[in-house]
């Protein structure tokens, strides 16, 4: 990946607090861009998955993806607008908010929007469910806000990526909680991702004080980290449900290590946090079948 040159420019949006784009097109494709939309659409797409293989009907299982869909946005827009002046000190021409192709307080607008809707779909869910699941979300914008700053960077990602089964669950009839090794499972997949997500900026993060445990321990110990957590991930789905492990769990966890020891290769670029999205589809298949057989 190339260096990122530093940069101390602001955008005329963010100077004057100038008009928002002329078009509604250029408004849509700055929100868009600024949402964070690779782990938007696969954290929805993972839940979209869980739900029909839990067995929520329709409705259910469009409260649930419509829950985790507007919460997934909230806590995208709310990272960008709160990175906005750590991005324009790096220089970050890739995000909405520097280029100025989205203003301010349209992301802010739209953040707190998103989170007005995530409120009475989860709700909508069931009263604990819901809970469940606002509890993860108000766990993201900690991280956004704070958290990501502190040694315990690691915690929402755990806990939100943790309570991710039990939202799904807890809607069914009854409101069952999910197994304990998949809530295991599921929060140690969104450790790893916390660590491989944050290994291409952690020189611009500590250079503008955001110390969280991956920037304390380095790129390459973060990395080693990231890919064990994920591959400890792996393991829990293959090896702890009952009955016996399948050819397709003995090849998911041979793949799994292969594609973390070649992203081990490249700590320092995005192929760690691509290879640990691969290997979450890949865990939600096996989760999917086996929560059908």
């Amino acid at each position: 990946m190339p260096a990122r040159t530093t940069q101390t420019h602001r955008p005329a949006t963010e100077i004057t607090g100038g008009a928002a784009p002329r078009s509604a097109a250029a408004v849509a494709a700055g929100l868009a861009g600024a949402c964070h939309p690779l782990p938007a659409a696969a954290v929805t797409l993972f839940a979209a998955a869980l739900a029909a293989a839990a067995g929520h009907g329709p409705v259910g299982a469009a409260l649930t993806v419509g829950a985790v869909a507007a919460g997934q946005l909230s806590v995208g827009w709310c990272n960008d607008r709160a990175d906005l002046r750590r991005d324009l000190a790096t220089g970050r021409p890739d995000k909405p908010l520097v280029a100025g192709t989205v203003t301010p307080a349209a992301v802010t607008r739209a953040a707190a929007l998103a989170l007005l809707f995530c409120v009475p779909l989860s709700l909508a869910c069931g009263l604990l469910a819901g809970a469940v699941h606002l509890v993860g979300v108000a766990a993201a914008w900690a991280y956004n806000l704070r958290l990501k700053r502190t040694a315990a960077s690691w915690v929402p990602y755990a806990l939100a990526f943790g309570l991710l089964p039990a939202f799904v669950t807890l809607g069914l009839p009854g409101a069952p909680w999910p197994p304990p090794w998949l809530t295991a499972a599921g929060a140690l997949l969104g450790a790893g991702a916390h660590f491989a997500n944050v290994l291409p900026d952690i020189e611009d993060d500590l250079a503008t004080g955001v110390a969280g445990l991956p920037q304390r321990l380095g790129v390459r110990a973060s990395a080693a980290l990231a890919g064990l957590l994920v591959l400890g991930s792996t393991a829990t789905l293959v090896v702890a449900p009952a009955g016996r492990v399948t050819a397709y769990g003995w090849l998911l966890l041979a793949v799994t290590t292969a594609a973390l020891l070649l992203a081990a290769r490249r700590p320092a670029g995005r192929l760690p946090f691509l290879a640990t999205m691969a290997v979450a589809g890949a865990d939600v298949v096996l989760l999917v079948v086996e929560l059908r057989s």
